[in-house]
């Protein structure tokens, strides 16, 4: 170990970064520190809980000097829950750290030149933007300071979130700053009746109870979307607690329940049951409407979508006679939303039902130049597939964060579209991706889109144009 790793304590650390987990980046020596709940210019003594062999982790002892960004959080859950990490830090702070981290990783790993990197788009909304939640039923409630675990009389079921790395712990949620009414009332208002009328909450590790998750969906059209999940139960009980809901919340234009008994919370392959309304609910997007179901995936913030989506619509610059794919289309949101700007769009996802709803996209709205295809994108994205579809003039891809296979980056040097659009949650999957691409494409615009106030996620969005042959960097 390294010597100045013993040393537990440290003076007059001074914070110079921020890392993904929230933690603040201080230096000694050679020895890097990450700083729980520490942010950029804040100097403290600190006190090392865990050391590895060139970093530690520890806590503030003591702020000798408070940081320019440092504010008070505004959520009683902080430093508890696993969500907004970043909430300590004002939102001006938070930008400028999140444009840091796109230029770092671009600059760094895909060595491309940022000088001319645009400054983030802040979202207009840092509270309530997200317009979907998914809480979870525990019998194991996260216990705050001072509750006495021997007292045989308390209360262990909670409604909430899971403690970070603590999969069977769940934090009761009182008030959650992410999601606009009714998500707030009606989840306490469920928790109260549950427990009043003594179902049981899922136990995570014996897999025993009888409510599971609770999943809640709005749109900016105003309909809400609410799903329960139930585990062990009989009809009785998911009749009085979508009796209940329903009463209680008539707002709600789609009531859904689902009984999953799988040892995992993933819903994709269970039956979904209309208890009232249909079986979604709609979002719209400049004129374009949506349909989202249970299963679908759609951005949760409605509003930074929209500005997403129009960035990388002006980025592909369309004159209308275009021949674009859509790579990772999901429920085809891009692939509709440009549409009508260009010839026709061919999108390619992994997931069939997300093709199903993108499908469905496309006919409500009486978009007729799309084609869906569901498949593994290095499966499908082969010399004869674009044989059959045509050389497109322009790609858009929009992969997770592992980014894309080394196939797919490989197929999209082989096909040499004029333009290729690359849309990233993830700066270090979307940089190395680049590293490779940048053999043929020049790098012309880099704009980060803050998505996800108070956390340290960050999108962006990169056009690359396809260098003329023989032609240097």
């Amino acid at each position: 170990m390294n010597k100045v790793a013993k040393q537990k304590f440290f003076e007059d650390v001074r914070i110079i970064d921020i890392a993904e987990e929230g933690k603040g980046v201080g230096k000694t020596d050679d020895f890097v520190l990450f700083v729980d709940k520490a942010i950029p210019g804040d100097v403290a003594d600190v006190q090392v809980y865990r050391s590895k062999k060139n970093f530690g982790e520890a806590k503030i002892m003591e702020l000798k000097q408070p940081s320019e960004y440092r504010v008070e959080p505004f959520c009683e859950h902080f430093g508890t829950c696993g969500g907004c990490k970043w909430q300590h830090m004002d939102y001006k702070g938070q930008l400028k750290f999140k444009q840091k981290s796109v230029a770092d990783a671009l600059g760094r790993i895909a060595k491309i030149d940022i000088d001319g990197m645009m400054d983030i788009v802040p979202s207009p909304a840092d509270r309530y933007y997200r317009n979907k939640l998914e809480y979870t039923f525990s019998d194991k409630r996260w216990l705050y300071d001072g509750e006495n675990r021997e007292d045989e009389t308390l209360n262990m079921n909670a409604l909430g979130f899971h403690i970070p790395g603590r999969f069977d712990k769940i934090l009761d949620v009182k008030h959650c700053y992410l999601q606009a009414e009714p998500s707030n009332t009606l989840r306490n208002s469920i928790r109260d009746f549950v427990i009043e009328q003594g179902y049981s909450f899922y136990n995570l590790r014996n897999h025993e109870g009888a409510l599971r998750n609770l999943i809640v969906r709005t749109s900016s059209t105003g309909e809400v979307m609410v799903i329960v999940v139930f585990a062990y139960t009989n009809d009785e009980e998911v009749n009085k607690l979508m009796s209940f809901i329903d009463a209680g919340f008539p707002e709600i234009t789609s009531l859904l329940y689902i009984i999953n008994q799988k040892k995992n919370d993933t819903i994709f392959d269970q039956d979904v049951v209309a208890f009232k309304g249909p079986e979604y609910i709609h979002e719209e997007m400049n004129g374009i409407k949506f349909r989202i179901g249970p299963k679908s995936f759609y951005q949760t913030n409605s509003i930074q979508a929209l500005r997403l989506y129009e960035i990388t619509r002006d980025f592909a610059g369309f004159r209308g006679d275009e021949l674009v794919y859509d790579l990772y289309t999901g429920a085809g949101t891009i692939a509709n939303f440009i549409a009508g700007h260009v010839k026709q769009v061919v999108g390619v996802e992994y997931v069939p039902t997300a093709i199903e709803d993108a499908k469905v996209n496309s006919a409500i709205n009486n978009i007729t130049n799309t084609k869906f295809y569901a498949g593994d994108m290095k499966d499908v994205l082969v010399a004869d597939f674009v044989a059959e579809h045509g050389k497109p003039d322009v790609i858009i891809t929009d992969p997770p964060r592992a980014g894309m296979h080394p196939d797919v980056v490989n197929r999209l040097m082989e096909i040499e579209a004029e333009k290729i659009v690359y849309v990233s949650c993830n700066a270090a999957t979307q940089a190395r991706d680049l590293l490779v691409l940048k053999e043929k494409y020049d790098t012309v615009k880099i704009q980060p889109v803050d998505m996800f106030p108070h956390t340290q996620h960050v999108e962006n969005v990169v056009l690359l144009v396809l260098r003329e042959q023989g032609q240097g960097e």
